[in-house]
């Protein structure tokens, strides 16, 4: 494998991806593709990076956005508002935040993973989207189902009109969890059976947890599509904490109306 970017197959207007290891400055654990600024990475890197996937998307890099993520449930809209602030007050704007949401063209929104659960939303209807970032922490608070609600709320979008994306993310058999992780699940009333499975230790499925809430909320089964890809397992490819530590790159995963 050595695409630049992983591309999504939506209907209408949109770009939807996951970018990868490959194609970029970075170095070390950072290579080679990162565009993240908060994991450590030279500034230059990132910003020569952001210049990479802002060309191959035919945009200006300033037009790129993600957030500062904190594993909380915090959306932020992206809109016309947002986009007349300067550079300091955007960045302000993103920090603390693990999903973004827009019905605005010509600007890319997305979030940044390694082994967490990246999810778009596209409401092919009022032509909206949305990228969360979906950690354990995340997931367990229904960041989905509430960024669902937002889009509801902001852009009028009904279940039957969304399109969903889960990105590349750690997989059942490699999601060791301790005991407190599994009971933070089972407290929110997730179905165990389903989601967990007993090894040495107990084992999360996130993308099945996210995919569940989804249904949950109405989307249809045939509009989620499962990437399949665990970071873990293709560390070659894609960015991994457990497999190279926190101080690596990440994916970013994003979606663009166009």
């Amino acid at each position: 494998m050595n695409e630049l970017l992983h591309y999504y197959k939506l209907p209408g207007r949109v770009k939807a991806f996951s970018t990868t290891r490959h194609g970029g400055v970075s170095e070390g654990l950072f290579g080679t593709f990162n565009i993240n600024p908060y994991c450590g990475d030279a500034p230059a890197a990132v910003a020569e990076n952001r210049r990479i996937v802002a060309d191959a998307l035919h945009i200006q890099p300033n037009k790129i956005f993600l957030p500062h993520q904190v594993h909380g449930v915090t959306c932020r809209v992206i809109d016309a508002d947002f986009l007349r602030l300067g550079k300091v007050q955007q960045t302000t704007q993103l920090e603390g935040v693990d999903a973004v949401m827009t019905a605005e063209r010509g600007v890319c929104i997305g979030v940044s993973t390694a082994d967490c659960i990246p999810v778009l939303l596209y409401d092919k209807v009022n032509n909206a989207a949305a990228a969360v970032h979906a950690g354990w922490r995340g997931t367990v608070q229904r960041i989905v189902e509430k960024v669902f609600h937002h889009m509801e709320c902001a852009f009028g979008t009904r279940s039957a009109d969304v399109i969903a994306v889960i990105g590349p993310g750690i997989s059942l058999k490699n999601f060791e969890v301790g005991d407190e992780v599994y009971e933070a699940f089972k407290a929110q009333d997730f179905n165990m059976r389903l989601i967990a499975r007993r090894y040495a230790k107990w084992h999360i499925d996130l993308p099945l947890c996210n995919r569940l809430q989804l249904e949950c909320v109405g989307v249809p089964q045939q509009a989620i599509q499962m990437t399949g890809i665990c970071t873990y397992d293709h560390v070659d490819d894609y960015f991994s904490a457990r497999r190279l530590g926190t101080a690596s790159g990440r994916i970013f995963t994003g979606i663009m109306l166009t």
